[in-house]
């Protein structure tokens, strides 16, 4: 980063936020080990250092010299990367400053027990007991949403989405999901048909070890640097740490060995976008991720476009031969990793059918944040969206209906639309890439993945959030967000 003397304002920032990202280091460390590593015992002197930590954080990201020296800095002479950087700062300065603290204290709270019990009242299905959690919750939530709209003269639901997404509205996604709704209900209806015959492959049991094993060399051949990251286990796969220090986790199903393979395919996704951002903005904000659905895009270019291509089942079939001694086929995983079936759980839904859990969703945190939506309601909207996305009759189990994201339980709204953007920019980038390079499956099948990911790293990962999630996509592909190429992914992978 160059620094000219004439811009003690921007400079001032800078050292700021580089401190802000220090502690936000540790933190993220904290919750890593809290989730893998922490006996159980530690957990309330951990919960109580972590919130003291979050609480200095937000107080660092709120002093009121922000605002002042954001306003000064603009008049100074910067290039058009420190523009970009003191873009990013005054968005998380807003972000962070725009909701008075006493709500985000009550919001918290109220979240952390309205989780706390939801675990249990999944569990035993009790919506009953449920109900009443989330009603206060949404109140708030509400609340939130018409504060941030307010401050940022948008509606309340872009406002939300804001959070996540910057610069989405509901607008454009109500184009785009329009779209989608059109012709996907057809499409997985065509490919349940052509896969109705289709023998079930029945896998042996593999222990966690030797699943680990061969989760290593799979990170490997997709790049990951083990001198700046580790892979280790915890209920729910995640990637967490920072940029030089990424913590992968997965989780080992011995009767399913393809299920903790491919999360670890996909948080490897996460963790080269992480490990690919600019060095010399670290700790800046234009040096982090530009946004949840560019993140989301790379791990599901690792897990989708590639990891269930026949290219890519090519080269980790010896692999998987050698760690676990199976003799299936590359025909065989194929199959495996190109199912179709409308289930109820949005998580282990497969690429064709995932995007209408998320229209679901979507229609339903406009409605609950637009007021057309009652709580009370929700079961019986999700039993009918059910029926008629995926024809799937949920009435009164709850647990697997309304009831089975944590993010409503702890009143994150605006989310969801994400997973399903990260998806058509996946797509968008693999065309993008093979006007460039020629067809993906045909370079990992020569052994040619370097290729894929210099790509990445040229048009995504170097840029960190240099550029504006729309000026990045039209940068690295020559247009602004296109759901075609969604389409034609889908139709060219499972319409035989």
């Amino acid at each position: 980063m160059t620094h000219s003397h004439s811009s003690p304002h921007y400079l001032r920032l800078t050292e700021h936020f580089q401190k802000i990202a220090h502690f936000e280091h540790l933190s993220a460390l904290g919750d890593w080990d809290q989730a893998t590593m922490m006996p159980i015992g530690g957990s309330e002197g951990r919960g109580a250092a972590m919130a003291e930590l979050a609480r200095h954080i937000h107080e660092l990201k709120t002093d009121s010299f922000i605002e002042t020296s954001i306003e000064q800095a603009e008049e100074e002479l910067l290039d058009s990367h420190q523009m970009s950087n003191l873009r990013e700062i005054r968005y998380q300065f807003m972000q962070a400053n725009v909701v008075p603290a006493d709500l985000v204290q009550a919001k918290t709270q109220l979240a952390y027990r309205c989780e706390h019990a939801w675990r249990d009242q999944r569990a035993n299905n009790d919506w009953k007991g449920f109900k009443p959690n989330l009603e206060a919750l949404m109140k708030l939530v509400k609340e939130e949403a018409s504060i941030r709209a307010q401050a940022q003269e948008l509606t309340p639901y872009d406002a939300l989405l804001n959070k996540f997404e910057p610069g989405m509205t509901t607008k454009r996604l109500e184009h785009v999901f329009g779209d989608l709704k059109s012709w996907l209900p057809g499409l997985i209806e065509t490919v349940q048909g052509q896969q109705a015959d289709d023998k079930k492959i029945t896998l042996a049991k593999y222990s966690a070890q030797s699943q680990e094993a061969l989760g290593r060399d799979v990170m490997a051949y997709l790049g990951f640097d083990f001198t700046q990251g580790r892979l280790d286990v915890s209920s729910h796969p995640f990637c967490g740490g920072v940029p030089g220090d990424i913590r992968l986790t997965t989780r080992y199903d011995e009767a399913d060995f393809t299920s903790g393979l491919m999360g670890i395919v996909h948080e490897t996704g996460h963790a080269r976008y992480e490990q690919g951002l600019p060095k010399e903005w670290r700790g800046q904000p234009a040096g982090g991720h530009r946004s949840m659905a560019i993140h989301e895009s790379q791990s599901l270019f690792c897990e989708m476009q590639l990891g269930r291509g026949e290219g890519f089942l090519t080269q980790i079939q010896p692999k998987i031969r050698q760690h676990l001694n199976s003799q299936l086929s590359i025909k065989e995983l194929n199959h495996i990793y190109s199912r179709v079936k409308p289930g109820l759980i949005r998580v282990d839904a497969d690429e064709v059918t995932y995007p209408c859990h998320i229209l679901l969703r979507f229609e339903a945190e406009k409605g609950l944040v637009d007021g057309s939506l009652e709580v009370a309601d929700l079961p019986e909207f999700w039993a009918e969206q059910m029926k008629s996305l995926l024809g799937i009759d949920t009435r009164d189990d709850f647990r697997n209906g309304c009831m089975q994201d944590i993010h409503w339980a702890v009143g994150e709204l605006g989310y969801f639309p994400s997973y399903t953007l990260g998806a058509m920019y996946a797509a968008q980038f693999r065309f993008a890439m093979e006007a460039n390079l020629g067809p993906v499956d045909e370079l990992l099948a020569q052994g040619n993945i370097a290729q894929v990911f210099d790509w990445l790293d040229k048009n995504i990962w170097s840029q960190g959030s240099l550029l504006t999630t729309d000026e990045l996509v039209k940068h690295a592909t020559g247009e602004s967000l296109n759901p075609n190429f969604f389409r034609r992914h889908l139709e060219q992978r499972y319409l035989k």
